[in-house]
């Protein structure tokens, strides 16, 4: 059985509800080998009664103390700005010292920042304290419209759902894509998002009964063993190639084909943790071609060969791997 792997969540008060629930839901639905694969531990500066930002008292037990050993440490953000607690940044430079991964979720990044942890590094927060974030820490390389960033072992988000995205390619780093939407189908919500997706777009939602690609983008996903190109979407959608790029980045925040090689890199992710198939026909699989260039874009976007991905994520046990899967 897979070791499991300690989660602290820090409670920053007045600390989001929304933030703070993420990590707790998302880490525990997570299943490795029969038994769990996170234990997640929610803890603050004074243990008892915490004030969140809507006004409600939650009673965390744990103290800051939590945060020792934890292989991962999370700052759940407040959605609004103040001044960091001198005890979480000494929390948090310890928890840096020991090694562990730290994230923080909206404006939690505003305490790896005045820690010291965010220095010479990219990371982004909630979009409407970007702009604060880059006045008081410049030296901090902002990315002021993502939806997360990783730069080494510290992460960061943008605010609100964008910390699901961040929860969801951690699960992803640790146990692979197959149990990371595994868990997104779980929680009802989107499969693992690109870090570098725009926060927001200023153009709206079509209406209720105007253009909207949802059923065009479930197409797909039911053809990525196929060739598909824009003039095969925009057919499918009964648009123009231009009002089909247009809207399409309008709805996602990603062109179509940049939408559509997420998605195929994704399901070779999937095939190779899940299957023995040999590389040419996973390429196949999902829509990259050839082995060359399943290995090119699964290098550009994971930094592991497809041999060194499924060797590491590889979700069969006691299976026989046959000539030409590695």
């Amino acid at each position: 059985m897979s070791a499991v792997r300690r989660v602290a969540v820090i409670a920053a008060p007045p600390v989001s509800m929304f933030n703070l629930a993420i990590p707790e839901m998302l880490f525990a639905k997570v299943e490795v080998d029969g038994g769990p694969g996170y234990e997640t531990v929610i803890c603050t500066t004074d243990p008892g009664p915490v004030t969140t930002s809507g006004g409600l008292d939650l009673r965390i037990p744990h103290g800051l103390d939590a945060v020792a050993g934890a292989d991962t440490v999370i700052l759940a953000g407040t959605g609004q700005y103040s001044d960091p607690d001198p005890r979480i940044l000494d929390a948090l430079r310890r928890a840096a010292a020991q090694g562990s991964r730290i994230a923080s979720i909206c404006t939690g990044a505003f305490a790896l920042a005045a820690a010291g942890l965010l220095d010479g590094r990219r990371a982004t927060t909630y979009w409407a304290y970007s702009g604060l974030l880059a006045e008081r820490h410049p030296a901090v390389d902002l990315q002021d419209d993502v939806l997360f960033v990783q730069d080494g072992p510290l992460l960061t988000s943008s605010g609100y759902a964008a910390g699901i995205d961040l929860c969801l390619h951690i699960i992803r780093t640790d146990h692979g894509a197959a149990v990371a939407n595994q868990v997104a189908r779980l929680a009802l919500v989107a499969p693992v998002r690109p870090g570098g997706q725009t926060q927001f777009t200023q153009t709206p939602l079509p209406p209720e009964r105007g253009i909207s690609f949802a059923d065009t983008r479930a197409w797909a996903m039911a053809h990525l063993d196929e060739p598909l190109t824009l003039t095969d979407l925009a057919r499918h959608a009964g648009v123009s190639v231009r009002t089909l790029s247009r809207r399409f980045h309008a709805e996602t925040g990603v062109s179509p084909l940049q939408w559509l090689l997420h998605q195929r890199v994704e399901r070779a992710k999937e095939l190779l943790e899940t299957t023995s198939l040999p590389m040419d026909q996973v390429a196949r699989g999902c829509g990259l071609g050839t082995a060359d260039s399943l290995r090119q874009h699964l290098l550009r976007r994971t930094g592991l060969t497809p041999s060194a991905y499924r060797a590491s994520f590889s979700r069969l046990t006691g299976t026989a791997v046959p000539a030409g899967a590695s």
